[in-house]
């Protein structure tokens, strides 16, 4: 499963959505699924019930402009117990190990952002990113 998350009207906030649209559109839906959401949300654990494999993409503030940082999401249960209004991804995968009793193998591809400024249109920095996030993602789900 892909999950690719982030506000398209706060400019590079929105790469995780669009690593995803653009990964929706090579990826074979019976073995991969792809979401492309606005936030994490608790609905979602019920998806990864039956996962081996979840990636999380997102913006992340830092430098440089565009830098990609695979982080692989520790098996513990050090994750928030508590619900709030944000989700983090291993909030997620805490939330669906507790309810069904299975915790896929998960990643955070974070992208660094340029300009969270209001509009549509990514910096050039994190659209010159965008092809090897893409790739990055090909890579970890094999």
């Amino acid at each position: 499963m892909v999950i690719g998350y982030g506000n398209s009207l706060r400019r590079d906030d929105g790469i995780g959505v669009l690593v995803a649209q653009r990964l929706s559109e090579t990826l074979t839906a019976d073995t991969v699924t792809v979401v492309s959401c606005r936030q994490l949300m608790p609905e979602l654990a019920e998806a990864l019930a039956d996962v081996d494999i979840v990636v999380f993409i997102d913006a992340s503030d830092g430098s440089p402009p565009g830098k990609i940082t695979i982080v692989p999401l520790p098996n513990d249960d050090r994750a928030e117990k508590g619900f709030t209004h944000h989700f983090s991804p291993s909030t997620l995968l805490a939330l669906g190990e507790r309810l069904h009793g299975h915790r896929p193998e998960a990643f955070l591809v974070s992208i660094c952002g340029q300009s969270f400024d209001l509009g549509e249109e990514l910096s050039p920095a994190v659209a010159a990113a965008l092809p090897q996030a893409i790739q990055e993602v090909h890579r970890l789900i094999g």
